[in-house]
């Protein structure tokens, strides 16, 4: 389902199923054997979706046709799970830093089905304002009501799109710019056209002061790699075959289709010029200290994104 103005999604297409995809994979890595990470409300959400291709990392065994045509499927998976068991922890430790620290306003841009404000120990009087369109933060709500959990800090869902002036409805839902905050912006960059990136940071600008803080899953200088685009589109087609094969009814999603290809700048030079104190860590460089580097032959699979930590100094 390709991207249009103004596009709205249910949970089970488009950037919804992305979401689940990541809640799978969180879901893989708290019931390994050693997680990096616990998330026990990931299975619950992929429950009440039901079955889907976003299931591969719990299935007990792959079609053959499927690791006939990937035979590094396996791996990749691995991988991928790495990454994002990553990815979670890093953004985990990024706010309960923050809010050790005394930050006790947190804001989750583009919320998904992260479960921060169930599963993290926020301090008392800690609020978090979770930004995602209303379908997703309904999703998320009721299906975890349904099963009895409680947030941790005082959550307060904001039904915006971030195209949209969602710097108004943060405000009125009891945001207080004059006040010190912690920001995240994970898994959100691809879908966002260069501009409304620009526009994004901005606005951040705009409602923050000295000591906020703000961690970015930023793009890294191989999202816009030729060869690597063509290999993941020729991969996923050889995966859509190997499916219809098999004869299992799974609709793979393109990424590609959801995802802006354009030149932007790069998000740790943006937030430098603007008064912030920076540090940037690669994909593989956190993964490595996560103990979660991936084989060599499936390192090329691993997004090369640069996760960015900054703090407001001026």
């Amino acid at each position: 389902m390709a991207r249009t103005d103004n596009d709205s999604w249910e949970i089970t297409e488009s950037v919804g199923a992305t979401a689940l995809g990541v809640a799978a994979s969180r879901a893989a890595e708290t019931e390994s054997d050693n997680p990096l990470i616990r998330d026990p409300f990931a299975r619950v959400f992929l429950d009440a979706a039901g079955d889907g291709v976003w299931n591969w990392y719990s299935a007990p065994q792959l079609p053959a046709e499927l690791l006939e045509t990937e035979p590094n499927l396996v791996q990749q998976m691995k991988a991928m799970v790495g990454y994002m068991a990553s990815r979670t922890a890093f953004f985990d430790a990024f706010f309960i830093d923050a809010a050790t620290a005394g930050i006790s306003q947190a804001v989750i841009l583009a919320s998904g089905l992260d479960s921060r404000s169930w599963r993290l120990p926020w301090p008392d009087g800690t609020t978090v304002y979770e930004l995602d369109q209303a379908r997703v933060l309904e999703f998320k709500a009721s299906t975890l009501a349904e099963h009895g959990a409680e947030p941790a800090c005082n959550r307060v869902a904001v039904p915006v799109d971030l195209r949209q002036d969602w710097p108004t409805a943060l405000r009125e839902a009891g945001f207080d710019a004059s006040e010190p905050s912690v920001w995240s912006a994970e898994g959100l960059m691809p879908y966002l056209p260069a501009a409304a990136q620009e526009l994004l940071f901005e606005r951040v600008q705009g409602l923050t002061v000295a000591g906020s803080r703000i961690g970015v899953e930023a793009l890294g200088p191989k999202f816009l790699d030729p060869e690597l685009r063509t290999r993941r589109q020729a991969r996923m087609d050889r995966v859509r075959a190997a499916f219809a094969k098999s004869g299992l009814q799974r609709e793979v999603p393109s990424t590609d289709e959801l995802w802006y290809f354009e030149e932007r700048e790069d998000v740790g030079a943006w937030f430098g010029r603007h008064g912030w104190d920076v540090t940037v860590t690669p994909s593989l460089e956190l993964m490595a200290g996560y103990g979660r580097r991936p084989a060599e032959e499936v390192e090329n699979d691993v997004p090369g994104n640069l996760f960015v930590a900054a703090q407001r100094s001026a």
